[in-house]
């Protein structure tokens, strides 16, 4: 039940019919695992924890670096060497004292992945590396869960949400990772798509307003335009082809 504290805090967003008292209830009940405390995590574990999501799992294994905060505003210059789990519990602490932290500074595997993932409601991806989303990816397909998936290079990004077998997973649009690579990154974009991920995982949790199934969203910030393709799964998929609506 949301407190007096709560319906002051949130009251902007109670407003909103789509959401409402019994929407801003379903969030503070809700957790959400976030796979990644950087430049994609900063602006999804915030405005999560602003929205008033009762519990994040903030997974990271990696330390803060001064390459980091071009983009990475969970961090700071007299956080470097923290590991970047702690770095973000200082900021979202304070931003939000009333959410239940997490806090995971291992890497995620396929044989850890059921301990570290636990009983959250959806996955958000928020890493650097196609290695790990496909665990991640391989772990919702198998225990059906919600997983959305976000992308920056450069000054561009990429959206979706997955839930198969209702859409594609991340194999079936993405086969085969590309080469790994220290890429060029803008830290404005970076927001962009990371706000949309933390809109994606309110919308789902609420129920309100419709997630990006089936549809990968695309970003062009050079010239400031959003453009979408329909995606669809792949009966072939090595990782969801076999499913069949109400199987996982």
């Amino acid at each position: 039940m949301l407190t007096d504290r709560d319906k002051v805090r949130y009251t902007r967003q109670i407003l909103l019919p789509e959401i409402g008292g019994k929407g801003q209830e379903r969030l503070k009940g809700s957790t959400v695992f976030i796979a990644g405390a950087g430049g994609l995590g900063s602006p999804v574990s915030v405005y999560l924890a602003c929205a008033g999501v009762g519990h994040l799992v903030i997974c990271d294994d990696g330390r803060v670096e001064l390459s980091n905060l071009n983009r990475q505003f969970l961090h700071a210059d007299s956080r470097q060497d923290m590991l970047k789990t702690e770095s973000a519990a200082e900021i979202l602490a304070a931003l939000n004292p009333d959410v239940s932290l997490t806090l995971i500074s291992r890497r995620l595997t396929e044989e850890n992945a059921g301990e570290l993932v636990g009983g959250a409601d959806i996955i958000v991806d928020c890493l650097d590396n196609f290695e790990t989303r496909y665990v991640v990816n391989r772990y919702a397909v198998k225990n059906s869960l919600p997983f959305i998936h976000a992308g920056i290079y450069g000054m561009s990004g990429q959206l979706s949400f997955f839930q198969p077998p209702e859409t594609a997973c991340l194999a079936c649009i993405f086969p085969e990772a590309p080469p790994p690579e220290i890429f060029p990154v803008l830290g404005a974009p970076v927001g962009v798509i990371g706000s949309l991920e933390a809109l994606e995982a309110v919308k789902y949790l609420t129920g309100c307003g419709t997630v990006l199934k089936n549809r990968l969203l695309i970003f062009n910030g050079e010239e400031a335009r959003f453009d979408e393709v329909t995606i669809s799964r792949d009966p072939a998929c090595p990782v969801c082809g076999g499913l069949t609506r109400g199987t996982a």
